[in-house]
C-alpha cells in the first residue's frame, strides 16, 4: 500500500498538473470503485482544482463548491497521468479525471477491487475519514511520546496503526525500527524515553529521506511517480529477505504473518535474537 512518501508525492505532482484547471470529465468503469452517492460525482465535473493533501494514506482533491474527492488507493491502486481522455481499455482502468492538459488515470492491478472514491460536501465530513494518526512529520518528540504509549502495543503496531501514527505502513515502519535499533516486538510501555525519542527521530529521517528520494525520481520522469512499490533496492531491510544488513552484514529476518511480512535485522535490533513466526503471530493477534 503507498505509504506517506508515496502519497506526498502523488499529491505533489497531482497539484503541479491540475491545480487551478478545470475538471472537463470524470469518467467511471468499475461500479465499484465509488462508495458515496451524495453528492453524485458527476458534481465535479466543470468545477476548477482548487487544492490537493494528504489524509493519512488518502489522497484529498478539493473543488470549488466545498467539494472533496478522497482517493484511497488501498494496496493495489495506483494514478498514472496520461493523454487528454485517454481509452479506459482493460480491467485494470477504473476512473479517469479528466482536464484538458490531460487525463489522471486510476488503476489497480488484480481481480480484488479494494480503492475507492469518495465524494464528500464541506470539511466537517472530509474530517469523518480521518484516523485521527499524529501527523509524524510535524510533531515534536513529547506528542510523539504521549500518543504511542496512551496505549500498550507493540512499536511495530503503534507505528503502522493509523489511529496513532498517520501515513506509515508495513514497509517504512520497518525501516524506521531498523534505523532506531528496535525490535519490532517491543512494547511501548516498556520502552525507554530514551527508545522512544530516538524513534520519533527515526520516523521524522526515514520519511523525509525517502520522500526526498521519490521526489526527485518522480522530476526525472517527466515529473510524476512512475513506479510506486513497497519494495526498494535501496531499502536497508524491507523485502530483503535473507540479504545483508548494510550495516552490519548480517543476513535480514523475517516474521510472516497473515498477508503480511516484518524484515529486521537480529544483530542490530534485537541483540542476536531471532523472532519466530508463531509467537508473533500469537502476539498481534492478542495486540
Amino acid at each position: 500500500m503507498p505509504e506517506l512518501p508515496d502519497i506526498a508525492v502523488y499529491v505533489d505532482c497531482i497539484a503541479d498538473k491540475t491545480k487551478g484547471r478545470e475538471l472537463s470529465g470524470v469518467r467511471i468503469t468499475s461500479p465499484f470503485l465509488v462508495r458515496t452517492v451524495e453528492p453524485p460525482i458527476g458534481s465535479i465535473q466543470g468545477q476548477t482544482l482548487r487544492s490537493t493533501s494528504r489524509l493519512g494514506k488518502r489522497i484529498v482533491l478539493g473543488f470549488d463548491d466545498n467539494l472533496f474527492l478522497i482517493i484511497h488507493l488501498m494496496i493495489a491502486g495506483r494514478l498514472h497521468w496520461k493523454e487528454p481522455e485517454t481509452p479506459l481499455k482493460g480491467k485494470q482502468n477504473l476512473a479517469a479525471l479528466d482536464f484538458p492538459e490531460g487525463s489522471l488515470v486510476l488503476t489497480e492491478a488484480g481481480s480484488k477491487r479494494r480503492a475507492s472514491l469518495h465524494l464528500v460536501s464541506g470539511l466537517e465530513n472530509l474530517c469523518d475519514f480521518d484516523p485521527g494518526g499524529i501527523d509524524v512529520i510535524n510533531c515534536d518528540t513529547a506528542a510523539f511520546i504521549e500518543r504511542l504509549t496512551a496505549e500498550n502495543h507493540t512499536v511495530k503496531r503503534a507505528l503502522t496503526d493509523p489511529r496513532i501514527c498517520s501515513g506509515i505502513g508495513n514497509a517504512y515502519s520497518d525501516e524506521i525500527l531498523h534505523r532506531s535499533k528496535l525490535s519490532p516486538l517491543l512494547w511501548t510501555s516498556r520502552a525507554t524515553t530514551e527508545e522512544l525519542g530516538q524513534l520519533h527521530r527515526s520516523v521524522q529521517a526515514v520519511m523525509k529521506e525517502w520522500t526526498d528520494r521519490l521526489r526527485r525520481e518522480a522530476s526525472e520522469n517527466d515529473g510524476w511517480p512512475k513506479k510506486v512499490t513497497a519494495f526498494h533496492r535501496e531499502m536497508a531491510v524491507h523485502g530483503r529477505y535473507g540479504e545483508a544488513c548494510p550495516v552490519c552484514g548480517s543476513p535480514v529476518q523475517r516474521i510472516a504473518y497473515a498477508n503480511n511480512e516484518t524484515n529486521y535485522c537480529a544483530t542490530c535490533q534485537t541483540n542476536g535474537a531471532l523472532l519466530a513466526d508463531r509467537s508473533l503471530s500469537r502476539l498481534i493477534k492478542k495486540d
